[in-house]
């Protein structure tokens, strides 16, 4: 795993002194000083890849993605109309009287316009869906990720998902992030999904803690 982990963590406590006066001319010396060390002990975890790659995760975007199937298709069959009138006005183009033509380009031109507006729309509602989806399932996922550090005895858990993650680099055994998946498995119940199943996007931005993310990276249901 090629991640950062430029980190060292120390806690210290129980300071002790004790000094007892032999007489009033020649004090004792102070006693040794007493530190007790807790050593660190740091895993690292990219939160965003554990959440969306939880069976819940893959499940509840799949399900997100047949939602908007039908307007994906809607979508596709505006710009299939909109290719065809393009392939005819080319093919009729010099057949046409300048008029006929005006008013076919300026009919392909509201069509185009009206096409980019709904796939805006529909790309926005897609990803606001999504991003929901992902902040609800982060909660859950995070309360995991603590019970498990707890139970390891970690001292501190870092997040390698952040684009501004302080991690240079951490030693493959560190990273938590298959056990936590398979602990929220365990603990959720939902099956895996199957194996043709689409995965769920990898938002981008900070580890919600649980914070909302940046706008997941979604494939938005606008036709190429």
């Amino acid at each position: 795993m090629k991640h950062t982990l430029a980190l060292a963590v120390l806690f210290t406590s129980g300071l002790a002194i004790n000094a007892a006066a032999q007489t009033p001319a020649a004090p004792a010396p102070a006693a040794p000083v007493a530190v007790s060390a807790i050593p660190a002990k740091v895993a690292v975890i990219q939160f965003q890849v554990a959440v969306a790659q939880t069976n819940e995760g893959q499940r509840n975007f799949s399900d997100v993605q047949k939602k908007f199937e039908p307007k994906r298709a809607q979508l596709k069959a505006q710009n299939d109309e909109i290719e065809s009138l393009k392939k005819q006005l080319q093919a009729q183009g010099d057949k046409l009287s300048p008029t006929e033509s005006a008013s076919r380009t300026k009919a392909i031109d509201d069509k185009t316009k009206q096409l980019q507006r709904s796939a805006e729309d529909a790309q926005n509602d897609f990803q606001t869906e999504v991003q929901d989806m992902y902040n609800s399932l982060a909660s859950k996922v995070f309360e995991v990720v603590d019970n498990y550090a707890k139970e390891q005895g970690f001292t501190l858990v870092l997040d390698a998902s952040q684009q501004q993650s302080p991690i240079l680099w951490a030693a493959e055994a560190t990273n938590i992030t298959a056990p936590v998946i398979a602990a929220y498995n365990t603990k959720s119940g939902v099956p895996a999904p199957p194996a043709a199943a689409p995965s769920a996007p990898t938002p981008q931005g900070g580890t919600p803690r649980p914070a909302a993310p940046r706008k997941p990276a979604a494939t938005p249901p606008a036709p190429k």
